[in-house]
């Protein structure tokens, strides 16, 4: 049976870390796949105490775990990615993370045992993505969104679904990711935030949202209560040619917007990269899979100054050549020291999963 313990504890004086969930699950996915703990300290500035969160998404849920294990004492709040809809705007989980839950579960809620353990809050992340019963999804269905939250009525219902499973499977929070959203939706979300928030904290729990950086926040009126994550990444992916995920002029205009967020904001970083085909063809990658690709390949990797991302490209078999760009744990040190300097003391790591040793030894270790 899975063991999630909530507990608190005071680190470096500022901050208090309460209600922490450590999962017996999570600790054997570690040590099958023989991660150790890093005890390892980068040169870093910490001019402002830094809060990090982190995601772990349903399709690469085994190594996401075995990087978590690597950070977890040092994280906030781990985010468990995702909760999707069906066809008849049902909740659903993917057979792996039903899978996991049911594991850690046993068959009901997951039990709370002792309360003087240690470690990071554990929110549950619902996004707007549809499953169909042929296999196939809609990704970011802003219709969705539309219907549920067009009335008072649908608001109301769904609040209260959404509620029963963060209740049913234990989790400390939700963290609502829909995206694509309706210009003329905002007004009827900004109240189903708010509905949201005040069920939620009936029961003790917390409520994240996370934001596209195209969202209209300096016009629209948030609830105070959520907390907010502005999303800084895919400034280059499959929308367009090759590219960083961000830049420095990115954060620093991001940085600056979400100061008008209610509370204090969190900017949101994306691990891993893209390689660029120059047949068409755009490739998402994991740190680990880009580095496997330099080396298999014998490419030169160069840094960009604008950015800190590493790049390179090659030329496969077939004479088709790529370029591929990606985030490592210098370039993570670089954007992290921008956001202190922009005065966001609140990060969110997208996402766990084939990080190199080194960039979980910094994250690991920044603070």
């Amino acid at each position: 049976m899975a063991k999630w313990i909530w507990g608190r504890e005071q680190k470096m004086g500022t901050r208090l870390r309460i209600k922490t969930k450590v999962i017996s699950w999570l600790a054997a996915a570690a040590v099958l796949g023989g991660i150790a703990l890093y005890i390892y300290k980068l040169d870093s500035s910490p001019d402002l105490p830094l809060s990090v969160s982190a995601w772990v998404v349903d399709w690469q849920l085994e190594s996401g775990l075995q990087d978590y294990q690597a950070v977890a004492d040092h994280l906030d709040s781990l985010h468990m990615f995702a909760l999707y809809y069906d066809d008849k705007d049902g909740l659903t989980f993917t057979p792996a993370l039903a899978a996991a839950l049911s594991e850690m579960a046993s068959g009901g809620a997951v039990p709370l045992q002792d309360r003087d353990g240690i470690g990071p809050e554990v929110y549950l992340t619902v996004v707007n993505d549809v499953w169909l019963e042929d296999g196939t999804s809609v990704q970011k269905d802003s219709e969705l969104v539309t219907r549920l939250a067009a009335t008072p009525q649908s608001r109301s219902k769904h609040v209260q679904e959404l509620v029963a499973v963060v209740l049913e499977h234990g989790f400390d929070g939700l963290e609502i990711d829909y995206e694509r959203i309706a210009e003329e939706d905002w007004e009827r979300l900004e109240a189903f935030f708010a509905e949201l928030q005040a069920e939620l904290e009936v029961h003790g729990k917390s409520l994240r949202v996370i934001l596209e950086p195209r969202a209209p926040i300096e016009r629209l009126s948030l609830p105070a209560g959520p907390s907010y994550v502005l999303m800084a990444y895919n400034l280059f992916g499959t929308h367009s040619g090759p590219g960083p995920k961000a830049d420095q002029k990115f954060l620093r205009e991001l940085a600056a917007r979400s100061h008008k967020l209610p509370g204090e904001p969190i900017i949101a970083l994306a691990s891993g990269g893209f390689a660029w085909s120059a047949n068409g063809d755009v490739k998402a990658l994991t740190e680990q899979q880009a580095l496997a690709l330099a080396d298999q390949a014998g490419a030169a990797k160069r840094r960009d100054q604008a950015s800190g991302a590493v790049f390179f490209e090659y030329t496969d078999e077939q004479g088709v050549q790529h370029t591929v760009w990606y985030a490592d744990a210098s370039t993570f040190k670089l954007w992290v020291e921008t956001l202190r300097e922009a005065e966001i003391q609140r990060v969110a790591m997208w996402r766990l999963g084939e990080w190199s040793a080194e960039s979980l030894r910094y994250l690991a270790e920044v603070d």
